[in-house]
């Protein structure tokens, strides 16, 4: 059974704007990408790669350039994006498993990481269940993540956890053309498309049927991606081929970069397909568009520089992604915002924009970000916060590479670690040693400069003040064996 909560109760009672005559309640469409680096896109400067529908929305909105996801993993991430809560305080710091149980690494890791959480809690207040009562349609498409694989099937969603039981009114569970949903046959003999042609996607498709049916309510779309996520497979040779030309051919890991460059041009498609049908249905200009990715990329397919880290670890390369923003009318074209902003800041954004009351400082962690779409420096400054009390990878740990660094392209070892920024300043703690970094990001955006030794009572302060936000936040820990 649901918890109470007084900020359901306030959404609940507050007034939609139609009600009382004022502009119509917008549709809010928010697309989720899967491994998408910061980097990645042609309007954060790729120099290769070709986005024309993402960056559209750079060119029509505003892109963020110090935007975060809350983990640099996908289910801890996800749940904290829902939930509108920080990943210590939501619980949920790993991907999710078939049963539960812990890391077993053995003696040579000298901490024990908490258990695994499998799905969801029924009893947190999700942002369909916050927007349901002010009057909109919620549905979700895709990849869900936050609960237990069911029946063995890498994903599949658990009936008792599925979207359906954390306030989404549709729920479309389908792998579309992603390789995930490949048969055996497929991902031996995948048979290639037509010269110019992208592979039919069931899911795109039953996204854009939604957008096109008639809606007699505002409605809530979360549509999410498995692109960009591993395994990195193509059925469009023909654009494989074309990168061939467009990649240096000094490239360090050449070969899985023509993969994944066709692979995001693929994934780019179908969200110009989502754009596409958004316009045709008539809804653009009552539509707000927020695109975000679900942590940074995987460093053996993709670049994360001028970030150190990549997917896993909380340097820059492993959290800091691309988001944009589309609201016609509302947010000025064209338009930058450097204030750093968070995934879980999503959650008493959307309600505000519905017409509810944020319910910031009510057992959230994110705030408002409505008045940045009109004034880019308009925010008050605050702490962000991460953990990730875990090892990585949890095999083959020892063969992978001790150091993190910027284009190492291959997955190292992650430890234990919590980080927070404030302003420019980044610190991050890892638990084996019990030592912290401090760099300045404004400064040192690539981490290279540890400030620690140089300045010790400041690193004091902040490592002290992220244990202490940690333990009000009652953040599971790594603990000594």
């Amino acid at each position: 059974m649901k918890r109470f909560y007084p900020f359901l109760w306030l959404a609940l009672f507050a007034t939609p704007s139609f009600c009382l005559g004022a502009s119509p309640q917008p549709n809010i469409v928010f697309i989720l990408a899967d491994d998408l680096a910061w980097s990645d896109l042609g309007c954060y400067g790729h120099s290769y790669h070709r986005t024309p529908n993402i960056d559209r929305l750079a060119k029509e909105g505003m892109r963020f350039t110090d935007a975060y996801s809350p983990a640099p993993i996908c289910s801890a991430a996800r749940a904290s994006i829902l939930t509108g809560k920080a990943v210590p305080r939501v619980g949920f710091e790993f991907v999710t498993k078939n049963n539960p149980g812990q890391q077993e690494l053995g003696e040579n890791y000298p901490l024990q990481s908490p258990p695994f959480t499998l799905n969801l809690p029924l009893s947190e207040t999700t942002i369909a269940e916050t927007l349901g009562p002010l009057g909109y349609q919620t549905a979700f498409f895709g990849k869900w993540h936050v609960s237990q694989h069911y029946n063995g099937v890498y994903q599949a969603w658990h009936p008792e956890f599925a979207p359906s039981k954390q306030g989404f009114d549709v729920a479309v569970e389908d792998f579309g053309a992603h390789p995930y949903g490949w048969t055996q046959a497929e991902k031996e003999h995948p048979e290639p498309t037509a010269e110019g042609l992208f592979a039919a996607d069931t899911l795109v498709q039953k996204t854009i049927d939604f957008v096109a049916s008639k809606h007699h309510r505002p409605y809530f779309l979360f549509a999410s991606s498995f692109y960009v996520h591993t395994p990195v497979k193509n059925r469009c040779r023909w654009l494989v081929d074309e990168y061939e030309s467009r990649i240096p051919a000094d490239a360090p890991k050449r070969n899985q970069r023509l993969e994944y460059a066709a692979f995001l041009e693929t994934f780019d498609h179908h969200v110009g397909r989502l754009l596409q049908a958004i316009d045709d249905s008539g809804q653009r200009s009552n539509t707000l568009v927020v695109f975000l990715s679900d942590n940074g990329g995987h460093p053996e397919f993709t670049s994360n520089a001028p970030l150190r880290g990549s997917k896993w670890n909380l340097y820059e390369g492993g959290i800091r992604v691309p988001m944009l923003v589309r609201w016609p009318g509302k947010v000025a074209a064209a338009s930058q915002c450097d204030t750093p902003v968070i995934g879980y800041d999503l959650l008493p954004t959307f309600v505000d924009i519905a017409g509810g009351t944020s319910g910031e400082h009510r057992g959230l962690d994110g705030i408002n970000l409505r008045p940045l779409f009109e004034n880019a420096d308009l925010l008050p400054s605050r702490n962000l916060v991460w953990h990730f009390p875990y090892y990585h990878p949890e095999s083959g740990f020892a063969k992978a590479i001790d150091t993190i660094g910027v284009d190492d392209f291959a997955v190292s070892k992650t430890r234990p670690q919590s980080a927070m920024r404030r302003g420019d300043l980044k610190i991050i703690y890892f638990d084996e040693d019990q030592r912290s970094e401090l760099y300045d990001l404004n400064d040192d955006l690539a981490e290279q400069r540890d400030l620690s030794d140089a300045k010790p009572a400041l690193t004091a302060r902040l490592t002290k003040e992220l244990q202490q936000t940690l333990d009000q936040m009652h953040a599971r820990r790594a603990m000594q064996k």
